[in-house]
């Protein structure tokens, strides 16, 4: 320590702070600046979870902000608008390019029209604005109208004659300039901008719907968002670093569901190989077959051949992910049409239609095989536009998040029965609980650095493992692709998903992450709540929120809706049921927004400011080494740099 109880360390870092503000004034003004900052209202979080793909609700979404938007257009005029002008005001800011086309091809875009729905946008956006310093709001505003829409923004009611006249003449240079609609456009989305100050995706991006490379386009110029890893996600991550089975994964989720064009047209991955491959081994779907049979083209009996010989070798390779009962290419009888589960009984297979199939070697690629393989590897390890959204999913994802007050994470943390957490081998060390789930961000990370054989095999733990954080359930593939008797279908779930409805188990879980119990929630995804059954996504006393009520489409019919998302704002959350998306176009020809439902809990005693997030921490130690850096000012350790 120097004479004035500072180390060397701290001098060091108190002199580069110093060249950022290299004055006694300069640290004033920044420390009244954050003190300020401390006293606004916290920014609206918007969370969502299991897109699959689903673009067109994804966006809707997004862009009516889980019907915040229409919240801030209800308050802001009240009765003053009737409810079809704020309908009509609110679809302009969902789609305003949209709209003003719809507008200007219905003739309905007179220059009073412009000029009425302009200043209806001002009044919003300036109301909007008022949370934020001014700042943040000029670094919201689209640059080519920063200028002008900063001047508007900052209109008042007392003005004098001149100021109002120079804001009316810049209103009308605007329309002289054939630059209304542009303008329109700007301020539309500089409301959803400020509707939203963050968003947070709880994994499953991909799969199913054929959208996840749209959505990923659209994350990829959205203003402030992070990821944490779904299964699905994690499947294409290591299909992307060139794990063959995650490869054969994606390309057969995809198929099962008719997604051709996410793979072809949108990622350039070319199929073309693999079904004459197909075409020429395996025997096309026998007349008048049933059940699974009927699926068993020999487009899927190819993919799934290979891979079950794939997923058997990370199975032989990998002792400690324990998963040698799901080895059942070596159990299949060919002559009798069996194969033998774990039970010990045998079942009939769909097909036996097995020509790659060596008994000897059941998990050996055929050469053709392997040639096959090796294509498809090529493929998707130089895709160039799949390569840049997994690199967003990386650079913006992570397993979990603890942010404030809230941990969130897609699946689960793996749990023993009697509420402790399991423990999982992780390449020679057990690990358990927030160890266990760092283990598996720093192996994901490592299989996309690296590419090296142990780490890509745990992304395909990661997508299907009992013990994985994002899986949590014991996937039966074979018997739900081979076998017509449902019976063994069932798909075990690790204990936490049924603990978890304890308050206990969460406060534990919390605890685990460094969190206070009772303070926060735990935010999920992954399992669908079935609300037609009577299912609830707040669970043990609002201490975990499940947030996957299914944007897909196929899930609608089980879940009874069409997609939970959660709100914070400074006045607490909500949590908002939203009915099934009918199609942009009813949106725009009939203002026909997604009907939602809210659920107000955890409601604030008094609003939540910036001083109470965790950014408010940061801002804290912030100002805490600007008053260290003004003592060193006046004491004269540090010179000024007038």
């Amino acid at each position: 320590m120097n004479s004035f109880g500072r180390t060397d360390q701290s001098l060091k870092y108190l002199r580069l702070l110093s060249q950022q503000f290299p004055t006694q004034q300069s640290v004033f003004t920044e420390i009244i600046n954050l003190q300020a900052i401390l006293n606004l209202p916290k920014g609206t979080e918007h969370f969502m979870s299991d897109l699959h793909g689903e673009y067109e609700a994804f966006l809707h979404i997004l862009n009516n902000c889980s019907g915040v938007v229409r919240e801030h257009v209800d308050d802001i005029f009240g009765d003053t608008l009737s409810e079809d002008e704020k309908r009509e005001l609110c679809t302009l800011i969902y789609y305003p390019h949209e709209k003003l086309e719809l507008a200007h091809h219905m003739h309905l875009d007179s220059p009073s029209w412009y000029k009425t729905t302009l200043d209806r946008l001002l009044v919003v956006t300036r109301s909007l604005s008022s949370r934020y310093t001014r700042s943040k709001v000029r670094k919201a505003i689209p640059h080519d109208y920063a200028y002008i829409i900063d001047e508007l923004l900052h209109t008042h009611p007392d003005e004098n004659n001149y100021r109002v006249r120079y804001h009316e003449r810049i209103i009308d240079s605007i329309f002289e300039t054939d630059a209304g609609e542009d303008f329109i456009c700007s301020l539309s989305d500089l409301i959803k901008r400020l509707v939203i100050d963050h968003l947070h995706l709880v994994g499953d991006i991909f799969d199913r719907g054929g959208g996840a490379s749209k959505i990923m386009d659209r994350l990829s110029s959205y203003h402030s968002f992070d990821i944490q890893w779904g299964n699905h996600d994690l499947l294409w991550m290591g299909a992307a670093a060139g794990q063959p089975a995650c490869i054969v994964t994606v390309l057969r989720n995809n198929l099962r569901y008719g997604n051709y064009e996410i793979l072809e047209n949108d990622y350039g991955i070319s199929l073309r190989e693999l079904v004459a491959f197909a075409e020429r081994t395996y025997r096309p779907v026998p007349e008048g077959v049933s059940g699974l049979a009927t699926t068993l083209t020999p487009l899927m009996k190819a993919v799934n051949v290979l891979l079950f010989k794939l997923e058997g070798q990370i199975i032989m390779r990998h002792a400690c992910f324990d998963m040698h009962d799901r080895l059942l290419l070596e159990r299949i009888d060919l002559e009798a049409g069996t194969v033998r589960l774990a039970d010990g009984r045998d079942y009939a297979l769909a097909t036996c239609d097995f020509p790659t199939f060596d008994p000897e070697r059941p998990y050996e690629l055929s050469e053709d095989e392997q040639h096959i393989v090796d294509r498809l590897v090529a493929e998707f390890t130089t895709a160039d536009h799949l390569h840049r959204h997994v690199n967003i999913l990386y650079s913006h994802g992570s397993m979990y998040l603890a942010h404030n007050r809230n941990l969130l994470f897609h699946g689960c943390v793996p749990m023993n029965e009697d509420g402790t957490f399991s423990s999982m081998n992780c390449l020679g060390t057990w690990r358990s609980g927030r160890d266990y789930l760092d283990f598996c961000d720093e192996i994901a990370r490592r299989a996309w650095r690296t590419h090296d054989q142990d780490a890509l095999d745990w992304m395909w733990y990661l997508w299907i493992g009992m013990k994985s954080p994002a899986s949590g359930r014991l996937v039966k593939t074979f018997e739900r692709t081979y076998i017509d008797d449902p019976s063994c279908w069932q798909e075990p779930m690790d204990p936490y998903f049924e603990l978890t409805r304890d308050e206990g188990a969460c406060d534990a879980i919390m605890a685990e992450f460094g969190l206070a119990s009772g303070t926060g929630h735990i935010i999920n995804g992954h399992t669908p709540v079935h609300t037609s059954e009577g299912e609830q996504p707040i669970r043990a006393h609002g201490r975990l929120l499940v947030i996957d009520g299914g944007f897909c489409s196929v899930y609608h019919p089980k879940t009874g809706i069409a997609g939970y998302t959660l709100i914070s704002s400074s006045r607490g959350c909500r949590l908002k049921a939203h009915q099934a998306f009918e199609s942009v176009e009813a949106v725009l020809t009939r203002n026909a927004d997604i009907v939602s439902e809210t659920d107000r809990f955890d409601v604030a005693e008094r609003r939540r400011m910036v001083s109470d997030t965790d950014t408010g921490v940061q801002i804290r130690e912030q100002i805490a080494d600007l008053r260290a850096l003004l003592e060193a000012y006046r004491t004269g350790v540090l010179e000024e740099r007038l």
